[in-house]
C-alpha cells in the first residue's frame, strides 16, 4: 500500500454513472478508486462498467483501483436486505463473480459479513485456487466482527467500515464511537479504512448534502479514514457528479485542521 496524504473517494459506479463523460468528469473532480457493488447487475453489465471505468482513467492518465464488492449471503427485501446468519458468508454467487472478477483484473474484493479471519484466510484460498490472490477488503458490518476485529485487521489488506448493516447489528447510538474505535485500530495496524454508507445520501435525490452529511464526511476524515464511499448518491442517484465534487471539497476543507502525511492509499 502506497501512501498519501488526501483522503481518496470511493465511488460506486451504476447506471447513474456509467456514461463515459460522466466518469470523465467524475475523475477530474477527484474520484480515486471505482466500486463494483455485485449485490445487482449482470457480469455483462459489470464487463461494460470496468471498460469504460479504464477507458476513462486512460484519457486522463490516471490509474483507477476497481473494487469488486461481493454481495454475500443476503436476503433483498423491498429496497434494502437482510442478512441470513445460519449460512456461509462465502457463496456460490460470489464465488462466480469472484472467478468473473478475477478473469477482469480488478485491484480488490471486498468481502460481505466478515465474522472473523478465517472467512478472509478461505476467500483468498478460493482466489488461489483461481489463480491469483487480490488484496481483500473486510467489511466490518457484524457484532462479531467488532468482538474479533484485531484478528480480522491482522489478515485483511484493507477495511471498510459499512455502516448500514452495522447500524442493524449494534445500538445506532453506538455507531459514531464504533466508526472512531474501528479507524484508530486500523491507523495503529497500518491497514487503509474505508467509511462507507449513506455518507451524503440525500444527494441520491437534492443537489446539496444536509448539513448533518457534510459534518459526517469531515469527522471521518479527521478520525483518519483513509478514504470515504459514495454508493448510492454516485450509483443510482440524480447528482452523481456533484456528489464527488462535495465530497472532494468537503475532504480539502477537513484536511487543513489535520497533520496526517501517512494515510495509506488504495
Amino acid at each position: 500500500m502506497e501512501t498519501n496524504s488526501k483522503a481518496q473517494i470511493v465511488a460506486t459506479i451504476g447506471p447513474a454513472s456509467k456514461d463515459i463523460a460522466i466518469l470523465e468528469k467524475m475523475l477530474d473532480h477527484k474520484m480515486d478508486v471505482a466500486r463494483l457493488n455485485f449485490s445487482w447487475g449482470t457480469h455483462e453489465e459489470h464487463a461494460q462498467y470496468i471498460k469504460d471505468i479504464r477507458s476513462s482513467a486512460d484519457k486522463i492518465g490516471r490509474k483507477i483501483p476497481i473494487i469488486q464488492d461481493l454481495s454475500g449471503p443476503r436476503i433483498q427485501e423491498g429496497a434494502g436486505h437482510t442478512y441470513n446468519q445460519e449460512v456461509e458468508v462465502i457463496t456460490e454467487k460470489d464465488l462466480s463473480d469472484l472467478k468473473f472478477g478475477i478473469d477482469q483484473g480488478v485491484d480488490y474484493v471486498a468481502l460481505s459479513f466478515v465474522g472473523s479471519g478465517s472467512d478472509i484466510k478461505k476467500l483468498r484460498a478460493h482466489m488461489q485456487e483461481m489463480g491469483k490472490i487480490i488484496p481483500i477488503i473486510a467489511k466490518i458490518e457484524r457484532r462479531i466482527a467488532i468482538d474479533n476485529l484485531d484478528e480480522i485487521i491482522g489478515e485483511a489488506d484493507a477495511i471498510m467500515v459499512a455502516r448500514g448493516d452495522l447500524g442493524s447489528e449494534l445500538p445506532i447510538e453506538t455507531i459514531p464511537f464504533a466508526q472512531q474505535d474501528i479507524i484508530k485500530r486500523c491507523n495503529e495496524a497500518g491497514k487503509p479504512v474505508i467509511v462507507a454508507t449513506q455518507m451524503m445520501l440525500s444527494m441520491k435525490e437534492n443537489p446539496e448534502p444536509t448539513r448533518a452529511e457534510v459534518t459526517d464526511v469531515a469527522f471521518a476524515i479527521i478520525e483518519g479514514a483513509d478514504a470515504v464511499m459514495l454508493s448510492e448518491e454516485s450509483a443510482s442517484g440524480k447528482y452523481p457528479l456533484e456528489a464527488v465534487t462535495i465530497m472532494e471539497r468537503i475532504i480539502k476543507e477537513s484536511e487543513k485542521y489535520i497533520t496526517r502525511p501517512n494515510r495509506k492509499s488504495l
